[in-house]
């Protein structure tokens, strides 16, 4: 039933809407995006969805129902990118939902509820340092303050918004309605290596871990890297090179929960100047917040002794704060029985990573499902999951939005 060549074909064709380099980058509002949107239209236009773009640029593809006023139900994923990531993430998500209404389409199934594909707008949150503009908006927790954020050129996202042909005072016209709303299922890499480790395709997510994403500050004194005697420098690259081991082994301590820098700017960047300062992001992930913030309190105490004994000043700032979310056991459990009569071993894992799924959980009932992918790799060009994979994964989401959208 599920052309698994068609899949596979869609998402090197998705691929290609890149930036030049190596992997994938493609970042929200550029040209990038704008090709691959239409590519996405185009398919979902094929497969006999009614298409439209909402006020945050989330694409939206509508597949009718019997009962027309019936709640929808939602699925898909994200169409953006991370910087030199992988194909596979987010993009697989949408073009097998795709493909599973293509397949509804050919063999004239009409569901009980309407069925809509969305292809969420800038999830990464690679190009303005925050996540979720798309979903946010679409569950109206996205606020103007939002929008005022900038990319490392000093491009807000108002206006970058205005430069794709967008309304920025428009969006909050993306919210829906919770009561017109069945669920949102998504369907996405695993990025771990649990299910290799199992030796299955796929299962379904119990939750997905609470997240908080930090930028912070070091400052010191610049001066002339021949002249300043090792006493008498306030050098904030080595204070903040201190603060990553702090980093490292506190998170240890805290285990399961996992600290991450993933960004670094050192000023003036001089290999004859003493760094002035230094800023980086910090990013934290733990399925209770409490213990993130009980993390975060301890290392802000370490991270001001580590200055002060440097003579250094240090600033953290919260941007993000994501809270634990639970899958819906209802869907959890259709999911499973679809697995079992695939012959497949349910299992249930907990996302680490965030995804459009947590943000649409504080207005509707979600699922999702892991797909296995090569060694965990993800947001890299080594991203992969084979073709078998792919096609048992599509069936299992074909199967469980056909039981969602009919109430079985």
């Amino acid at each position: 039933m599920i052309n698994v060549e068609r899949i596979v074909e869609r998402i090197d064709q998705l691929a290609e809407c890149s930036q030049t380099g190596p992997g994938v980058t493609r970042l929200s509002f550029t040209e990038e995006s704008e090709q691959a949107d239409h590519l996405l239209i185009e398919w979902m236009q094929q497969a006999g969805m009614i298409v439209k773009k909402d006020a945050m640029n989330n694409i939206i593809g509508r597949y009718e129902g019997r009962n027309k006023q019936a709640p929808v139900l939602l699925i898909g994923s994200h169409s953006d990118s991370v910087i030199n990531g992988g194909k596979y993430d987010g993009a697989l998500g949408i073009i097998a939902a795709i493909e599973v209404i293509q397949v509804l389409h050919d063999q004239v199934q009409i569901p009980e509820h309407p069925i809509e594909v969305v292809s969420f707008c800038d999830e990464e949150g690679a190009r303005f340092h925050t996540t979720f503009l798309g979903s946010k908006a679409m569950a109206g927790t996205l606020t103007n303050n939002d929008l005022d954020l900038i990319d490392d050129r000093g491009i807000s996202v108002r206006e970058a918004m205005r430069n794709s042909g967008l309304i920025p005072e428009c969006f909050q016209m993306a919210k829906r309605d919770p009561q017109e709303i069945l669920a949102y299922l998504e369907m996405h890499i695993e990025q771990g290596v649990i299910l290799e480790q199992l030796n299955q395709p796929c299962c379904a997510v119990a939750g997905i871990a609470g997240a908080s994403r930090y930028t912070f500050t070091v400052k010191g004194v610049a001066g002339h890297a021949g002249t300043v005697s090792m006493h008498n420098r306030r050098d904030a690259l080595a204070g903040t090179a201190e603060i990553l081991l702090i980093i490292e082994e506190l998170a240890k301590q805290y285990d399961p929960l996992v600290a991450t820098v993933g960004k670094l700017t050192v000023l003036p960047g001089a290999s004859n100047v003493i760094p002035e300062s230094v800023t980086g992001t910090l990013d934290i992930r733990a399925m209770e917040q409490r213990q993130i913030a009980v993390y975060i309190e301890r290392l802000y105490e370490l991270m001001v002794d580590i200055c002060s004994k440097r003579s250094l000043s240090f600033q953290l700032k919260k941007i993000i704060e994501a809270d634990q979310v639970s899958c819906s056991d209802s869907i959890i459990m259709t999911i499973e029985n679809v697995l079992i009569q695939n012959g497949i071993e349910p299992k249930r894992l907990i996302s680490g990573a965030g995804h459009d799924a947590m943000v649409m959980a504080q207005i509707t009932n979600i699922g999702m499902i892991f797909v296995r992918c090569a060694k965990g790799i993800s947001h890299s060009p080594e991203e992969f999951v084979s073709k078998a994979d792919i096609e048992i994964s599509a069936q299992v989401l074909l199967e469980t939005i056909w039981k969602l959208a009919n109430n079985e």
